[in-house]
């Protein structure tokens, strides 16, 4: 799988709720998608450049899902819910882009989240794979030594 993420859909480092949990077979129980928290109102961005194949409702949740640029035939399609739209279909969006804000209500978690989800085709997908490893574990801060400062005496 390709890293072609460029940013976290929400945040800088949003906090992971619920991970990905395939089902174990295309019918079973499982969590096809990852669960961010973030606050309603945040703005959702596109995690990658790519096409608006979807901007709607669906059973009464806002969802935008766009297929990525260079992914393959057919190609990687990431979705995110719940958001009220600010893009339409066919909309080609660019990494990094506001695609919405997270609305109030229709969440399937405790508390208010971005549900993430990627597919191909109809096959369900973790969407964390996305992420090149600097964003996913950036490692622990680093000091450099500051240049052209006196040592104190």
């Amino acid at each position: 799988m390709p890293a072609v993420g460029r940013v976290w859909p929400v945040g800088a480092r949003p906090p992971v709720l619920r991970g990905w949990e395939p089902p174990a077979t295309v019918y079973g129980p499982g969590h096809r998608g990852v669960d961010l928290g973030a606050a309603p109102g945040t703005p959702v961005r596109a995690v990658a450049a790519g096409r608006v194949s979807f901007a709607g409702r669906v059973a009464g949740r806002g969802v935008v899902s766009v297929e990525l640029t260079g992914t393959g035939d057919p190609p990687l399609r990431t979705t995110y819910e719940p958001v009220q739209a600010s893009v339409t279909d066919g909309q080609e969006v660019a990494a990094g882009e506001v695609i919405g804000t997270l609305e109030a209500t229709g969440s399937h978690c405790g508390s208010a989240c971005l549900h993430w989800g990627l597919l191909r085709a109809e096959t369900y997908l973790n969407p964390l794979l996305l992420l090149p490893p600097w964003l996913l574990n950036p490692g622990p801060p680093r000091l450099l030594p500051v240049l052209g400062v006196p040592l104190p005496p």
